[in-house]
């Protein structure tokens, strides 16, 4: 029943990767918020959402009320605004789990990993909130591209980390329901894969010119 999932905030879901995740839950029967530092923004995407949808799914709203009236929030922002967005809704994390989808870019050369230092964007992000929020790092190496084709299939996995087994396979299934391969990759700190690989998906695209280069994890039984 739609009453018994969870709400997601989607932080920054008025940018390609927000608003591509946002829909998909949306489509898929979970009530959604859309977040942005502009609220009229967010609620613009949030009517377009709807048209899309043919039914009214979706709400937008500045990024702290998003934040507080969800149990689960998603931080989809760009890494220049990662720790800024954090704390204008850190008073509303407290006890939920933060799916960050951070990478850390660095234009104009995004096509080159290039870590901060200590290794993992995401895993910096847990630090700074403490063991009372449980973050999560997941999406990273989807393309809008194909998150935004709700009636195409996602040729396409997903790598779940985080320090909380139980908040990392529910992130698991989350991604599961909107149509993506994903698997649970252990602790936090291996985010940096993910976090690296999206720099290599870049240097693919552009050199086979193609719009959403992903993985397929191979080896392990799909259900």
């Amino acid at each position: 029943m739609q009453d018994e999932r969870p709400t997601i905030a989607v932080l920054g879901g008025t940018g390609k990767e927000g608003s591509g995740l946002a829909l998909r839950w949306a489509h898929a029967g979970y009530p959604v918020l859309i977040g942005s530092r502009s609220p009229e923004k967010a609620i613009e995407a949030a009517a377009e959402m709807n048209e899309t949808l043919g039914r009214e799914a979706v709400s937008g709203s500045g990024n702290p009320e998003a934040a507080a009236a969800a149990q689960i929030v998603v931080l989809a922002v760009p890494y220049a605004g990662q720790r800024a967005t954090v704390e204008e809704v850190r008073e509303h994390l407290s006890g939920k789990i933060l799916i960050d989808v951070t990478v850390p870019l660095v234009p104009p050369k995004v096509n080159r990993v290039q870590l901060p230092d200590g290794g993992s964007a995401v895993e910096a992000i847990q630090t700074m909130l403490g063991e009372d929020v449980k973050v999560i790092s997941a999406f990273q190496n989807i393309s809008a591209h194909h998150l935004k084709k709700l009636d195409a299939e996602i040729d396409c996995d997903v790598i779940v980390c985080g320090d909380d087994r139980e908040a990392t396979d529910l992130v698991v299934g989350l991604a599961q329901a909107i149509g993506l391969g994903a698997w649970n990759g252990g602790v936090l700190a291996n985010s940096v894969v993910s976090e690296g690989l999206t720099s290599v998906l870049i240097a693919l695209n552009q050199r086979y010119k193609v719009p959403g280069a992903g993985i397929r994890i191979t080896g392990i039984p799909r259900e």
